[in-house]
């Protein structure tokens, strides 16, 4: 195996990026890319800590990352598995990054910068959602921001209903859990009983 190991070799191989790929970056939230945040339901949040990197999926209403002013973005951190791996990371190490998707555009958003978590109980409060506040915040420093084109997107044919997998042909939780635990955790009542517990826990 060939292993490329620095940055001239690399740029043998690929070259440099053209202008489109350069005048893009802004370092603050541009207009344009406003409208992209409030359009998106859904980002990856990246951030790194001692154990290692850590790649989060968030998902709310269209527009949940809120933009403070153009160089602060705010995000709650709704309920999930408790695990809060990011928030571990965060408190440690600020750096992180967000990728946002939009349902049926070919177009992504990437933002990186500096956050820190927040447990303001008026900034909370103004993350209600059902009458249920986040119990923290991700504010977000913004350092670069960009588009990306659509080429992923284009390749994967993401947003083709026909190529939606089924769920039948898939692992369930449930049995991902079973299998690892012996059979001590999981199985068929997990799966049964999900639905209706994420709908009580959904916010």
């Amino acid at each position: 195996m060939t292993v490329v190991a620095t940055i001239e070799q690399l740029e043998a191989i690929y070259g440099f990026p053209n202008d489109a790929s350069t005048v893009k970056v802004a370092d603050r939230v541009t207009p344009p890319y406003r409208v992209l945040i409030e359009k998106s339901p859904f980002a990856a949040l990246a951030t790194s800590g001692p154990e290692g990197l850590d790649c989060s999926p968030r998902g709310d209403l269209p527009g949940f990352v809120r933009i403070h002013d153009d160089r602060t973005l705010m995000m709650p951190d709704r309920r999930g598995n408790n695990r809060v791996d990011s928030l571990r990371n965060i408190v440690r190490d600020p750096r992180v990054a967000l990728l946002f998707l939009i349902p049926g555009s070919g177009t992504t958003l990437r933002i990186n910068g500096r956050a820190h978590l927040s447990v303001d109980p008026d900034l909370l409060a103004s993350f209600k959602m059902e009458g249920k506040a986040p119990r923290t915040v991700i504010v977000m420093a913004v350092e670069e921001i960009y588009f990306q084109c659509a080429r992923a997107i284009v390749r994967s044919d993401l947003w083709n209903p026909d190529k939606r997998v089924d769920p039948k042909t898939l692992p369930t939780p449930g049995e991902i859990l079973a299998g690892m635990s012996d059979n001590t955790v999981g199985g068929e009542k997990y799966d049964r009983e999900w639905p209706e517990r994420a709908r009580q826990t959904m916010w």
